[in-house]
């Protein structure tokens, strides 16, 4: 069993033989209202939970979960090594991994404009295995296909790319929901949008997540123990999150408050990371919280379609994270390295730093990037002039416009589900996410829809 491999749905082991089952986790679905993901291995209930990867579980005779005991503890023990070696392992270790991974399958990758998937492919390039890459696009927004398409047509792989439709998420809400079990909110895994032409392809998916936390800093180089807290804090609370937590938290009635809840229990899992620097601390932390509840969670819908593969996920990556100076993983050093090694690879636009690549992003400042960022705006205020606004979130698809809202709120306001979240609640936010700030609103307006098919697919139906 791999360090990060779990159930990707959580799995049904109730853990005290006494407890009145089904009991709602209140407190933890704040925590998933304020970061959109649960902690550690909360779930909707008390009585179940999500087992924890790089634990060995012990079950008794009537399947409760009797202890987990981890197997794997992270560590941060540099080598003295130089940077080239520590390059030349990378490859080497990727190269490895992915060929024990593909064997002689038909590859499927996804390929986006950053550097995880560009790292794939240039490994891919030099094996055997047929490789048919694709990408996603919002309509009226940055064309990242373009630069997808750029990256396949010099590895020599086939290409399609896909634009995510307006409203998908209505004809595919019930379906997701029992799918990822409501652990994430539905505008996240826009995968979902293109389920069918993914499921015409042949092949395994050879999937990148989780590659940009593991080749990159944790925390930022000065950073203080006594500032950790905060920065985390900053990292997983959703625009509105808080606010939308609290709510809750007062709504339900529960002890305390919950930031002090939230923070108690960011301190405990912290306190179980026996590192002493502070930058793989972070990392580490991350990858036990951030990669078990958020990224792995919609791994189902790549799965429902083809099997999938994770090198970033292998115990042989982790290790090897954890033996590299940070100095070497900072600012994606080994990785760009590595696709520098290819010229044309790298002269390609890095998306995060459009307009420039692995070469040159280092002028991604003023005054460099200014006449991109002037000639940007101006586009995309003349488009929106002309009827067509700038999309850069899979919300303003799903979510906006006047037939999304009749399918919204049949959900949020249904009658029901306002037995679990008062009307009250629901009203004052939605009505912050109409009238106050789309945007910053959005993701608790996301949540509660999310928490309305909780309601009907496991709560109501299962009562």
């Amino acid at each position: 069993m791999n360090v990060l491999e779990t159930p990707i749905l959580p799995t049904k082991h109730r853990y005290a033989k006494n407890q009145q089952p089904h009991q709602i986790h209140y407190e933890a679905i704040c925590v998933f209202a304020a970061t959109g993901f649960f902690l550690d291995d909360d779930t909707y209930f008390k009585d179940e939970v999500c087992l924890r990867p790089g634990h060995k579980h012990t079950f008794d005779d009537n399947n409760y979960l009797v202890k987990s005991e981890p197997w794997f503890h992270w560590h941060y023990t540099p080598r003295d090594i130089s940077f080239q070696q520590a390059l030349e392992e990378y490859i080497t270790l990727l190269t490895d991994i992915t060929k024990d991974l593909v064997g002689d399958h038909s590859v499927i990758l996804p390929l986006s404009g950053g550097i995880d998937s560009r790292s794939q492919a240039l490994i891919l390039e030099g094996l055997k295995n047929p490789v048919h890459a694709y990408s996603y696009y919002f309509p009226g927004g940055y064309p990242e296909h373009k630069i997808s398409k750029q990256i396949a047509n010099v590895c020599g792989f086939t290409f399609d790319d896909y634009k995510i439709p307006k409203s998908y998420l209505w004809n595919k809400i019930n379906e997701l929901a029992l799918m990822n079990r409501c652990f994430s909110e539905f505008t996240h895994p826009r995968q979902m949008g293109v389920l069918d032409e993914l499921k015409q392809m042949e092949g395994v998916f050879y999937l990148g997540h989780w590659g940009d936390v593991l080749f990159d800093r944790g925390a930022p180089a000065n950073i203080r123990e006594s500032e950790v807290v905060d920065l985390l804090l900053k990292k997983m609370l959703k625009p509105g999150g808080l606010e939308f937590a609290q709510s809750l938290w007062k709504a339900w009635d529960l002890e305390g408050d919950f930031k002090s809840y939230l923070i108690s229990r960011i301190e405990t899992s912290l306190s179980e990371i026996k590192i002493d620097n502070i930058s793989a601390k972070v990392r580490a932390f991350k990858t036990s919280q951030w990669a078990h509840r958020w990224t792995t969670t919609n791994l189902c819908v790549f799965e429902n379609a083809h099997p999938i593969t994770l090198p970033y996920y292998e115990d042989r990556m982790l290790e090897f994270i954890c033996t590299i100076p940070e100095d070497y993983l900072a600012g994606r050093r080994l990785q760009i390295a590595h696709i520098k090694q290819n010229k044309k690879l790298s002269k390609i636009t890095w998306h995060e730093q459009k307009p420039f690549n692995l070469n040159n992003y280092q002028y991604n400042k003023a005054p460099y990037n200014l006449p991109y960022r002037v000639f940007s705006k101006l586009k995309r205020e003349f488009n929106a002039m002309l009827g067509n606004p700038y999309i850069q979130r899979n919300f303003e698809l799903q979510l906006l416009g006047t037939e999304n809202d009749k399918q919204l709120q049949a959900y949020i306001f249904d009658s029901d589900f306002l037995s679990f979240i008062p009307r009250d609640v629901v009203q004052e936010f939605y009505t912050k996410f109409k009238n106050t700030d789309t945007v910053y609103y959005s993701t608790p307006i996301s949540m509660i829809l999310t928490m309305s098919l909780w309601h009907k697919h496991f709560l109501r139906n299962n009562a």
